[in-house]
């Protein structure tokens, strides 16, 4: 019996763990928590005993004993749980980019420290995971990130000045919480996906491309030093990567339907840096290193809240980010202390940028 401490349990991820979780026999829930439901029917429904809402989530994981950690806690927050099963040496499905964008450093030296196994939840990056599983570094010449492009793939800049929540929200391939989905409008999905391949994967940023792939059938490829290209092809549906981890390194069977090759087309094209500025911003943060891709993931986090709330329009999620950039120190943190701070930072700071001038 494996035991899951799933966090994040009512987002969209972790719906869809608890779905995966009840068709594997072998896997056990042992904690939930979220970031304001209430646990309480669902821990019923499920015979957890340990339950908690909001707060550090490291108490809950000390309580419970798992051997997996799904970590599907949106932004910053997932940080801590990250760093804690790393240390302990338990398995971590991440589905918390964020976690590896803003403590990168720190959770390579927890789990250097620890020993444990990280298998990464984010299609992409599973995708890679799987592509790049047992070769040798030597033979891999660079990454390459697939993105859908969202919503407003082909509108040029000058249409997105006024384009609403609704329309941002609406995806035209994943089912998504609305932070991920809005992430995914303005590429900053893609960003952070960026940097955390880059800590997955111990790759250099420049060999991790991104190219636009509007159907999600191809989710990451793999490109080898001989000129073969490796690419992990699926149906859009984030129960395989989610099964993948927690029955890691089974493969256990899933009800997602094989995808279909018959009439099937795959397309790419390239990223529009002048619309979508959010994915260069991302290079622009991990080329200057510390605390940098830190402060980029929280003033994003505070310009997409500003976003949803409707006080500033879709093209200033990017404007407030750069702002952000170009002032905080971005010094090393040398401990998670340092991290919060720099995080704390770069929210005022962006906060500062939502204000009239």
């Amino acid at each position: 019996m494996r035991r899951v401490a799933l966090l994040g349990a009512t987002g969209s991820i972790g719906r869809q763990a608890i779905e995966v979780v009840a068709a594997h026999p072998e896997l056990e829930l042992c904690a939930l928590q979220s970031g304001s439901t209430s646990l309480e029917a669902l821990a019923a429904e499920h015979g957890v005993d340990h339950v908690r809402v909001g707060g550090n989530p490291v108490p809950l994981l000390e309580a419970s004993r798992p051997d997996v950690v799904l970590n599907a806690v949106v932004g910053f927050a997932g940080v801590r749980a990250t760093l804690w099963s790393l240390e302990q040496g338990v398995t971590l499905a991440l589905a918390n980019k964020e976690s590896l964008v803003a403590a990168g450093e720190l959770a390579v030296r927890a789990r250097e420290r620890g020993g444990g196994v990280l298998v990464p939840v984010d299609s992409e990056h599973s995708a890679l995971h799987q592509c790049l599983e047992g070769r040798d570094p030597r033979t891999v010449h660079a990454l390459v990130l697939t993105a859908s492009g969202g919503p407003f793939r082909s509108r040029p800049r000058a249409e997105l000045e006024s384009v609403t929540i609704d329309e941002a929200l609406a995806h035209p391939t994943w089912a998504m919480g609305p932070k991920i989905t809005i992430d995914s409008a303005t590429l900053a999905n893609k960003g952070l996906e960026l940097i955390e391949a880059h800590w997955l994967f111990d790759v250099a940023y420049d060999r991790i491309d991104v190219v636009v792939h509007p159907t999600s059938i191809v989710h990451a490829l793999v490109r080898l030093r001989d000129g073969a290209l490796l690419a992990h092809l699926g149906m859009p549906d984030m129960r395989v990567p989610i099964s993948y981890a927690l029955t890691y390194p089974e493969r256990a069977a899933t009800n997602v339907p094989p995808l279909e090759l018959e009439g099937l087309r795959l397309d790419f094209e390239a990223v529009d840096d002048e619309a979508f500025p959010m994915l260069a911003l991302a290079r622009r943060a991990a080329a200057r290193g510390g605390t940098m891709p830190c402060a980029y993931n929280a003033a994003n986090e505070v310009a997409v809240d500003a976003f949803l709330a409707g006080t500033i329009g879709f093209l200033e999620i990017a404007t407030i980010v750069e702002a952000t950039l170009e002032r905080v120190s971005g010094a090393p943190a040398r401990d998670v202390d340092d991290l919060v701070a720099a995080d704390a930072e770069a929210r005022q700071l962006a906060a500062r940028g939502l204000q009239p001038a």
